[in-house]
């Protein structure tokens, strides 16, 4: 028991040991804010223990460093009276408040040479001014009224929401953003095939919502809106649509099998039932040969579907990118009849006797099974080919 406690004494005293040199280290390196985060953490905990003068002397060091570093920027800052320099203003007073509010509690514990200072008015002027530079960068860049710039003004937008989110003006800034930051894309389906594709078909390939693209910046339209310039196209083309005739083949096979068919008695050649040792009539299995004539009927159609997806940039008029789209879908059904003993069969035999004929699919039904893997490809190349 003595051994544990002596073992704990010297874990805990390592451990104290170890946040003095790692706060000398932190202190040496310049790295002030680690060291105030250390020291605070260590004081909180035990305000008066071995180690609280050491890290009550490191905390005030790097507090005053620390805060002559950011006073020392922040006068470099505003004498260079750059607008963009509003956002690094700001952000620093805001350190200089919180780092004040996180030692300000140890107060009333530990005797501190500290001096605060009130930044209040200086963090609502800076964030003042910082929110207007937002919003006239914003509207710059919203100005010049090219998508990749409208863009550049919804960050600014966005950033100026998370800073006041009331700012007047600020949502319709967003939306207009938004809507000049964004690719419209005109979809069309053409079919060049000579056959009708199904309008289901159609509505499912259409439908861009099914198939994952999640582009805040990017919309498919199947229908032309009016007040929107359409920058990119995307073309479905439907080239050919081959449907090969209902056919229907049949083969036939012999199935010929030696069985066991029950048993008769043994007997010698003078037609009397053999006798075993013990005097038990001497019984053999029988066998018989069975055949039967198996006929497979095998049912297919197939359906063919060519085309290729093609990207557009409309402004230009002019192709982008072209890639192929086109899949087989093959119906097939076999089954199979037999004439004569069942027990000659195969088990190949006995499952496809348990199948029958089944209607053929028409034209439209073919071409809409086609077009699920059609859609499946589609998807592919939506999801791995964007404009920009």
């Amino acid at each position: 028991m003595r051994a544990t406690i002596t073992l704990l004494f010297m874990a805990l005293l390592l451990g104290s040991c170890n946040s003095v040199k790692r706060n000398q280290k932190f202190l040496a390196q310049g790295d002030y804010d680690q060291v105030i985060e250390l020291a605070v953490r260590k004081l909180q905990k035990d305000p008066h223990g071995k180690n609280s003068g050491a890290h009550a002397s490191f905390l005030e060091k790097a507090f005053a460093r620390v805060v002559e570093e950011d006073k020392r920027r922040l006068n470099f800052l505003k004498q260079e009276n750059r607008p963009s320099n509003t956002r690094e203003i700001y952000y620093l007073y805001c350190d200089l408040g919180k780092r004040q509010e996180l030692i300000r509690p140890l107060t009333s514990m530990v005797n501190l040479s500290l001096q605060f200072e009130d930044y209040s008015k200086q963090i609502i002027a800076s964030k003042k001014n910082f929110a207007d530079y937002l919003f006239a960068e914003g509207t710059q860049y919203l100005n010049r009224n090219t998508i990749l710039d409208a863009r550049e003004a919804y960050a600014y937008f966005s950033d100026l929401k998370s800073l006041q989110p009331d700012y007047l003006g600020l949502d319709q800034k967003l939306d207009d953003a938004h809507f000049k930051g964004t690719d419209f894309v005109f979809v069309e389906l053409n079919n060049h095939s000579g056959q009708i594709i199904p309008f289901r078909l159609e509505q499912e390939l259409l439908d861009f919502n099914t198939y994952g693209l999640d582009d805040f910046w990017t919309e498919y339209h199947t229908r032309s809106e009016n007040g929107i310039q359409y920058n990119y196209g995307i073309d479905l083309n439907f080239k050919e649509i081959n449907i090969s005739p209902e056919r229907i083949s049949e083969r036939e096979f012999l199935r010929k099998k030696t069985i066991k068919d029950g048993w008769e008695y043994m007997l010698d050649r003078y037609g009397n039932v053999m006798k075993d040792s013990l005097g038990n009539d001497i019984k053999v299995d029988k066998f018989i040969t069975v055949t039967a004539a198996v006929t497979y009927t095998e049912q297919t159609k197939a359906v063919q579907v060519g085309g290729d997806v093609v990207y557009l940039e409309l402004d230009r008029n002019r192709i982008i990118n072209r890639h192929p789209l086109g899949t087989e879908f093959i119906f097939e059904n076999i089954f199979a009849r037999y004439r004569g003993d069942e027990r000659a069969l195969t088990e190949e035999d006995l499952q496809f006797i348990k199948y029958d004929f089944f209607p053929f699919p028409s034209n439209q039904q073919m071409v809409l099974d086609a077009g699920q893997e059609i859609k499946v490809r589609l998807k592919e190349i939506l999801q791995t080919n964007k404009f920009r």
